[in-house]
């Protein structure tokens, strides 16, 4: 059971949240000024400012009620496979014991049949292992798949209504942003609109 039992042990959003949107309407605007100083001449151009900012993916698994509701669900998952599989491995352990306490009084071909049998089972655990870690890994990439989905969608609503042109994200374990001015940071606004846009997906779905 060490496969099912590796896996989900440290969930975590796993997002690279690195969603760059560039804005379409970026020019410049060149007004010609002339003056009599021969050095002075210059022509003044107007730059639309790239606006950057970034959310701390550290904070957002923490704090997306969507994100911890999959994390729930995944670990229920996970805790009533490694039960079922205990089980049957508790259950499996004591016909073996139960075997090798008897063997000394079987006949060969009873001995024989025994063994062949505790080897299928043997060999049906090992699958059911393989199928639950298997169906949980399934499950764990389609869930936080929807979850990056839900986030990114919102993000390019968000990034358009506000003129960002770039959203990076900053996690303590991926440091890829090494320094940001904390005046950048929209994390805290991005989950409140977040959880607002889950707690009303939820609301409706349960009419």
């Amino acid at each position: 059971m060490n496969k099912l039992f590796a896996t989900l042990t440290n969930v975590s959003l796993g997002l690279a949240l690195v969603v760059a949107i560039v804005s379409c309407n970026q020019g410049t605007k060149t007004d010609p000024v002339a003056t009599k100083d021969s050095t002075a001449t210059s022509t003044a151009t107007s730059t639309k400012t790239e606006k950057i900012v970034y959310i701390n993916s550290d904070t957002l698994s923490e704090k997306y009620e969507y994100f911890k509701d999959i994390r729930t669900k995944l670990e229920a998952k996970v805790k009533k496979a490694q039960s079922d599989l205990q089980s049957k491995g508790q259950a499996f352990q004591r016909e073996v014991a139960d075997f090798q306490q008897k063997a000394a009084t079987m006949s060969a071909s009873e001995r024989q049949a025994t063994e062949e049998k505790l080897s299928r089972k043997q060999q049906e655990l090992g699958r059911l292992d393989q199928n639950a870690s298997a169906s949980i890994q399934q499950d764990e990439s389609t869930e936080f798949n929807n979850v990056y989905n839900a986030i990114t969608e919102y993000l390019k609503k968000h990034a358009e209504d506000n003129g960002y042109t770039l959203v990076l994200t900053y996690s303590k374990s991926n440091p890829t942003v090494l320094y940001a001015d904390a005046k950048l940071d929209i994390t805290a606004d991005v989950i409140d609109a977040l959880n607002k846009e889950y707690k009303d997906k939820k609301s409706k779905e349960k009419k």
